[in-house]
């Protein structure tokens, strides 16, 4: 039911972020700072040990948050849970260095590919921690909830797999479309990339144009074949290409499919109104409504838009979402409410930002 309201602990959790000066691990922070019951302990960022968060970010400064220490440095006596915002090949050898009893949120794509050798041609190296892989729970919240309620380790989907699988799942479960005729177009905001100063990303190189990037071998696509897969019972390609747009954050995805015979672009609307009904953040919306990222900027809202093609049997449908929050650290912490059977929606029940 929407809101999930569970059973409250009084005391408050005691929360690490390892990686906070990042994107993710800052917004992690802002919105944990109006979680009724987290209390941030520990946050780690090597190249920023031995400073303030609001030598970083200033406009966390007033939080009264903990210094950046280097996460070899960390006491981890007394945490509860701990969000993992670091890069990509970094987590896996940290998370399995962690005491057993604390719950870990991974923001990284370390535990989220179940396979090792897809793990390995993808992301350039074997997996080093396989032991803990098969207790890895894939967070998408919507679709995963009473297994994460189980977990002690979360790996959280990437952004663009967000929005693309809560737009299709439903759609292929019901056998409505074909899931092996899925083209998707992908459109991302500057901080999708990360905070590191990258040529790609310099002002001069985004502004004013969008581009293409990582044609045809984007890491997010054997992720959403995966997931896809787990549903459809056949581990098929799917057609994504992702874009680069000049704003700060936001993603659209638009997916164009083949319906299965019997289904409309109005029955996919049924199917994923009938899917999310009770969904506090996932929103359908009427025909001919257009989803847009300036309708959940700053939120840890999904909107979905179902649009008939003008080809006959195949159908459109769009997803938005704001990358950083429902694509990442919004979604993480809906995770971590869901781990110690808090209210699921605690911490993420501020409206988007317009304009």
């Amino acid at each position: 039911m929407a809101g999930r309201k569970d059973e409250t602990m009084s005391a408050k959790l005691k929360i690490g972020i390892l990686g906070a000066s990042g994107y993710t691990g800052a917004d992690l922070a802002r919105l944990l700072a109006n979680h009724p019951n987290a209390d941030m302990r520990l946050l780690t960022a090597n190249a920023h040990a031995g400073k303030p968060m609001s030598a970083v970010y200033p406009h966390l400064g007033m939080l009264g948050l903990p210094d950046l220490v280097k996460w070899e440095d960390a006491d981890w006596s007394g945490l509860d849970a701990v969000f993992c915002g670091l890069p990509h090949g970094t987590t896996q050898e940290i998370v399995a260095a962690l005491p057993r009893d604390l719950k870990v949120i991974d923001l990284s794509a370390d535990f989220r590919l179940t396979d090792f050798d897809v793990y390995a041609q993808w992301y350039g190296h074997p997996h080093r921690a396989p032991e803990l892989q098969p207790e890895a729970v894939y967070g998408l919240t919507e679709w995963n909830r009473d297994a994460i309620k189980a977990a002690r380790l979360v790996a959280c989907p990437g952004c663009y797999p967000t929005a693309v699988l809560l737009a299709l799942l439903p759609l292929i479960e019901a056998g409505a479309v074909d899931a092996r005729d899925i083209v998707i177009d992908a459109k991302s905001g500057v901080s999708g990339a990360g905070r590191s100063v990258k040529e790609a990303t310099l002002f001069c190189e985004v502004a004013e144009g969008t581009h293409p990037y990582a044609v045809g071998s984007h890491r997010h696509a054997p992720e959403i074949e995966q997931e896809i897969g787990k549903v459809s019972g056949d581990l098929a390609p799917v057609n994504f290409t992702p874009h680069l747009v000049p704003m700060n954050r936001g993603e659209l995805v638009t997916c164009h499919l083949r319906l299965n015979d019997g289904a409309s672009a109005d029955s996919l609307r049924e199917t994923l109104a009938a899917r999310f009904g009770d969904e506090p953040f996932v929103h359908v919306l009427p025909a001919e409504s257009m989803p847009a990222t300036r309708h959940v900027r700053g939120s840890n809202h999904c909107v979905i838009g179902v649009f008939a093609d003008r080809i006959p049997g195949r159908a459109i449908v769009i997803a938005a979402i704001d990358n950083l929050v429902k694509g990442s650290s919004g979604q993480a912490i809906q995770n971590m409410n869901l781990m110690f059977g808090l209210t699921e929606t605690s911490g993420l029940e501020q409206q988007p930002l317009f304009p």
